[in-house]
């Protein structure tokens, strides 16, 4: 039970990627147990995230790890291990593949362990390695407390991959405060000031890499461009195939590359676009459509989840289909009161359903079940705890009686008494 006198949950937050939305989705975890009074620390490679999450005040371990397992995952693991054994976490939270990797084998139960896929490793890689990462998140799955999904897709993706887990669903958040409309005129001038005020503009933020789809992007802009002549498009981000796609880019297409802050070019767009091949639940948007932007995304893990239902039949096309993708851009550059429509539509939407305190909220709800009521109970309830106002409801199993069970759990892995002991002596 937990006491006024205990100290807060320390909380060990594993992560790598260190960028993308993987990074952003931290960030805001980290912003909101701080605000909170939690001890927070994060394993994490050496980057610019680092460098932000000590300066909001987030005790930092330097984790040395690549981002593909490789030959260096035994040192990897090993530097882990050290680094739990001198945080002494009341829990672990592993985001995305290579953390989760690392990190379940570090721990191995003994501590309670969230892991949270950010989108099924088996997904990325191909067929003979696609097998190896399946058969590992299904063997890993004991090790973890809680898996934690984005999305209601990604949850039943996982169970059909045969993947036995207690599993929660927490659909991505953002702050409606950052990511809030504006003129696009003036942000446009500063960003492009070599493009014409009134030529249709295309934006889209991810990383430069075949997940994300912006070959099949490029191969649809042909098309686009025989239908509005003067639109351009916008990369924004970086990634290992960016040589490759500028080399085939035509001259309307410019690149950007990694921003500190991809808000100005939502605000600048007419349309955002994320032709992802796999995803749990992009954040770019949900960032987009807290800017009043369309977006224009495939149908993989997460995205009907994200739309609302207006915006779903203009802006929902077939991943890989780059015809299906070049007709609802170029109907949506050709239509402005749809896109001012559909615009209004998104800003609303991501207010009621992608709230980031709503996620953070959610998070702290499996905190707390897996701490034995140890994490505190907000004094004064949040709006809406249970982010069931999105168009799937959550399957938080210890989310508030207004939200949906999940399905049926198996065993959780024990934790280890004496660890439990050791933490709080």
């Amino acid at each position: 039970m937990h006491q006024p006198t205990d100290p807060p949950p320390r909380i060990l937050h594993i992560a790598q990627p260190v960028d993308g939305g993987v990074a952003r989705v931290v960030t805001d975890l980290v912003r909101a147990q701080l605000a909170a009074g939690t001890r927070v620390a994060v394993a994490c490679p050496d980057s610019p995230f680092a460098d932000a999450l000590r300066r909001r005040g987030a005790d930092v371990r330097p984790w040395r790890a690549t981002r593909s397992p490789g030959p260096s995952l035994l040192g990897e693991v090993r530097r882990l291990a050290g680094i739990v054994a001198e945080v002494r976490p009341d829990l672990v939270h592993a985001h995305s593949a290579k953390a989760g990797l690392a990190g379940r084998l570090a721990v191995r139960g003994r501590v309670p362990t969230v892991f949270q896929p950010h989108a099924w490793s088996f997904e990325a890689v191909g067929a003979a390695t696609a097998a190896l990462a399946l058969a590992w998140e299904r063997g890993a799955a004991r090790w973890a407390h809680r898996t934690v999904c984005v999305s209601e897709a990604e949850r039943e993706r996982g169970v059909r991959a045969g993947i036995d887990a207690r599993w929660s669903v927490v659909p991505n958040g953002i702050d409606p405060v950052r990511h809030s409309p504006a003129p696009a005129g003036p942000v446009r001038a500063r960003l492009l000031p070599g493009v014409g005020p009134s030529a249709p503009l295309v934006v889209c933020v991810g990383r430069l890499c075949r997940q994300k789809g912006q070959d099949v992007l490029l191969a649809a802009w042909e098309s686009v461009l025989r239908r509005c002549p003067d639109a351009r498009l916008v990369l924004v981000g970086d990634g290992p195939d960016g040589e490759r796609l500028a080399a085939r880019a035509p001259g309307s297409v410019l690149f950007a590359g990694a921003v500190p802050d991809p808000v100005p070019w939502y605000r600048a767009a007419d349309v955002v676009v994320l032709p992802s091949r796999w995803e749990g639940m992009a954040l770019a948007p949900l960032e987009a459509m807290g800017c009043g932007r369309p977006v224009v995304v495939t149908d993989v893990d997460g995205a009907r989840e994200s739309l609302p239902g207006g915006l779903a039949a203009h802006c929902l096309v077939p991943p890989g289909d780059a015809d299906a993708l070049a007709r609802a851009l170029a109907a949506l550059l050709a239509d402005p009161p749809l896109r001012e429509s559909l615009g209004q539509l998104a800003r609303r939407h991501v207010l009621a359903a992608h709230d980031v305190r709503n996620t953070a909220d959610a998070v702290a709800d499996v905190y707390r079940a897996l701490l034995d009521g140890r994490w505190p109970t907000p004094a004064t309830p949040a709006t809406d705890t249970c982010p069931a106002a999105a168009p799937a409801a959550s399957a938080v199993p210890v989310a508030p009686p207004s939200c949906p069970a999940g399905p049926a759990a198996s065993p959780a892995p024990a934790v280890s008494a004496e660890y439990r002991e050791s933490v709080h002596s």
